[in-house]
């Protein structure tokens, strides 16, 4: 059988130990063991639906059987309950909806948790239980009514996670120096007599000194190891981790080791809350750590990249990002930007990685960086355009300095580290509800021109928007009591002083709420077909052209073809490419005059999580989309419509003002057998992105892997040959074996590029 992807031969050797890690990861990734899961199918497209509040895992008080998203997560499932739930101070002291109650069950479970360490690691922790298994995540019936209306006009969300804390704070204060804040302002705020300040200081108390027992629990927990081992390597490594984490429990890490250390156990405990957080950028927080013991002769580049490697097998699918410009608008990129790609590289496992591209940039970095992508084939990094994302963040009214911070923080999204709670990833607007709602009041009507149909439409849009507003509202008017993000609060930078989680209003400067937007391109094609065959050549009646949808075009295959046949945007056509540019500027308008209440803007993104999966839920489209298909994948085309070539494609997803929107990724398949014959591959991905973002293109997901006969995997996951096969699904990476049918199905449906 001929190869379904490149063959990824890394440049640098990898160590008998650092391949037995990697074999566990894989080996717990393989089982199921870090799947992550999400609710149903009406979750992914609204993302509110009845039968779960957020993203769980299987096991516990709270559990459901739902979709596998692949191993997305760094929780291990252990196959058992919390063993302690009866006794958590929520069931024993009754549940309190407040920081304070919150802090408590946190402490608890991380005080219960135990501290496993295994052979050959150097690089320690994980866990098995989060949050949203222990204890109760619900908004409420007033939320869930306003929820139900919401998705009856087509939009959903909830507001759990997906910003991004600034680690600079406890990579230089230490958790003891965080903890010494949380009490000076914690003492401000009882002479003051603020209760609900003091409720969530003493919530932020409890969780801070969590994390501090945890990490003292393994520095226990390795030098009972230590004493009892007789293998020298090992017993030394034991001794190694048992001191490191003493410093780190309390004190900023004093080395390059004990900064990745303290880094996985500041991602792995966030985690722990139950969200999909971004964690900033990973080169920054390492550089002066990494020159000192370089300098210092205690450090080697390879010693570097083992810790990083570790790291990377353990916390799987967390985003970090690379690059960039400074506070100064120099070049970011430094030395262990480049360890890090090295690091990936040699384990040729994932981490979700961006490198955030920029005129500028060190050319021998990104050569590398699109060495790397082009050799293993699977979306690692994701490539993002730092000048546009700077932009969209200036838009929003950001300060120049803290626009500059900017990362790309998950999927195809970005913020300010630390100092923006942008609420991203769970919220949605199904476009094609709009689009419905607009034909069936235009029949009713009996309008007779597009631009009255399209005037009903913008509408709609307004309709959808303010209905998700309503109900963001009110989840935000709890969301700092019912499930407030203390750990990430704890590496923000005014939540402490403040006294308010960064959930809560003004706790941090910048609060947008920010919407991904299902179906434009369905609705854009759906929409250019029915300006030209109802209105412009009046072929058939809008009337007609409802009905045949809703009967998901039976009897109507003639209809369905000329509908289908109709220029499709994705193939750099100037007449349909205007109508996606025109639906785009209705959206960014719309979204530009809504404001949460802490009185700041929606932002959209060109881009939805997982949705067009979902088609059933939408029903057939004026495309000429049957129900049984999928959707569009975000900004890009629908499958098997662009068929004039990826450099089509582009000039397509191009031609849209991408400082407007948070996120719009372009999502490319190409077949390996391009690339047969070929030296220095890297080239074509390094003169296609640039020419790309030069365009003000914002993102590229790059898989390399032949579709066709990656089918065979679906039938056949115990191939060994398939087991390791690792695809960038939309913003995030899994492994293909591990993900639900129908993701799989999506996967392998879409458009396999023969060249660029």
């Amino acid at each position: 059988m001929e190869s379904i992807k490149l063959k990824a031969e890394s440049k640098f050797e990898i160590s008998e130990r650092i391949e037995k890690l990697r074999q566990r990861s894989r080996e717990l990734a393989i089982s199921g063991k870090r799947n992550l899961y999400t609710a149903n199918e009406t979750q992914l497209v609204y993302h509110w639906s009845d039968a779960g509040n957020a993203i769980a895992p299987r096991s516990g008080e709270h559990k459901f059987e739902g979709l596998s998203l692949g191993d997305h997560g760094c929780r291990v499932d252990c196959g058992k309950a919390f063993p302690y739930l009866d006794k958590m101070p929520s069931k024993l002291e009754g549940y309190k909806a407040n920081a304070e109650s919150w802090g408590k069950d946190f402490k608890f479970l991380m005080d219960n948790s135990p501290a496993e360490i295994y052979e050959n690691e150097t690089i320690v922790g994980e866990f098995h239980w989060e949050m949203n298994e222990v204890r109760p995540y619900d908004f409420g019936q007033h939320v869930k009514m306003l929820g139900k209306k919401a998705r009856e006009l087509g939009a959903g969300g909830n507001s759990h996670g997906h910003t991004c804390p600034d680690y600079n704070i406890g990579l230089t204060q230490g958790w003891g120096g965080i903890l010494d804040r949380i009490n000076k302002s914690l003492k401000k705020y009882e002479e003051l007599e603020n209760i609900k300040k003091v409720t969530f200081l003493k919530g932020a108390k409890y969780a801070c000194e969590a994390i501090i027992s945890y990490i003292k629990k393994y520095s226990e927990r390795a030098f009972e190891l230590y004493e009892s081992e007789t293998n020298s390597g090992q017993k030394e490594r034991y001794l190694k981790i048992s001191k490191a984490c003493a410093n780190i429990s309390m004190n900023p890490p004093s080395s390059f080791y004990e900064g990745v250390q303290w880094l996985n156990f500041a991602v792995m405990t966030d985690r722990i809350v139950g969200h999909g957080n971004g964690y900033g950028k990973i080169d920054e927080y390492l550089i002066k750590l990494y020159e000192k013991d370089i300098k210092d002769g205690t450090l080697t580049r390879s010693e570097a990249r083992d810790y990083l490697a570790e790291m990377f097998l353990k916390l799987r699918g967390q985003f970090f990002s690379l690059g960039g410009r400074d506070k100064n608008g120099n070049d970011a990129t430094n030395e262990v930007s480049f360890v890090v790609m090295e690091a990936y590289d040699m384990i040729d496992d994932y981490n979700n990685l961006g490198v955030m591209w920029h005129e500028d940039m060190n050319k021998e970095f990104y050569s590398y960086v699109c060495d790397v992508l082009a050799r293993h084939g699977a979306g690692i990094p994701s490539l993002v355009n730092y000048d546009v994302i700077y932009k969209t963040e200036l838009r929003s009214g950001v300060t120049e300095e803290d626009a500059a911070n900017v990362c790309y923080s998950g999927c195809q999204w970005y913020c300010i580290p630390g100092k923006e709670y942008c609420d991203q990833d769970t919220n949605a607007v199904v476009l094609t509800d709009c689009m419905f709602r607009a034909i069936d009041a235009a029949i009713l009507d009996d309008i007779s021109s597009f631009e009255e149909l399209y005037e009903y439409f913008e509408k709609e849009i307004v309709n959808t928007t303010e209905a998700l507003r309503v109900f963001k509202d009110a989840q935000y008017d709890v969301i700092a009591d019912i499930w407030p993000e203390i750990v990430t609060s704890l590496n923000c930078h005014t939540t402490i002083e403040r006294g308010l989680d960064i959930t809560d209003h003004r706790g941090v400067d910048y609060q947008f709420t920010s919407t991904n937007i299902l179906g434009i391109p369905n609705v854009c094609d759906s929409f250019f077909a029915i300006k030209n065959l109802v209105y412009d050549k009046k072929m058939y009646t809008l009337e007609a052209v409802r009905d045949a949808v809703k009967k998901n075009w039976a009897n109507n295959e003639v209809m369905r073809q000329r509908f289908l046949n109709e220029h499709k945007y994705g193939n750099d056509y100037d007449d349909v490419d205007a109508m996606y540019v025109r639906i785009t500027e209705s959206i960014a308008k719309v979204m530009d005059n809504t404001t949460n209440n802490r009185g700041q803007q929606y932002r959209a993104s060109l881009f939805q999580f997982q949705g067009h999966t979902a088609s059933q839920i939408i029903g057939a489209t004026p495309d000429g989309r049957y129900a049984s298909e999928p959707l569009a994948h975000g900004c890009n085309p629908t499958a098997g419509r662009n068929t004039k070539g990826l450099l089509a494609t582009a000039n397509s997803c191009a031609k849209v003002d991408n400082k407007k929107f948070l996120g719009g990724s372009l999502q490319i398949e190409l077949q390996p057998k391009f690339f047969d014959g070929k030296e220095d591959i890297y080239k074509y991905v390094e003169d296609f992105s640039k020419a790309y973002f030069r365009k003000n293109g914002v993102q590229i997901n790059l898989n390399i892997m032949d579709l066709e006969k990656l089918k065979d995997a679906i039938n056949h996951p115990d191939n060994p040959d398939y087991q390791n096969i690792i695809v960038k699904v939309t913003g995030y990476t899994s492994r293909f074996v591990t993900l639900s049918k129908s993701f799989q199905e999506e996967f392998v449906s879409r458009n396999n590029y023969e060249e660029f």
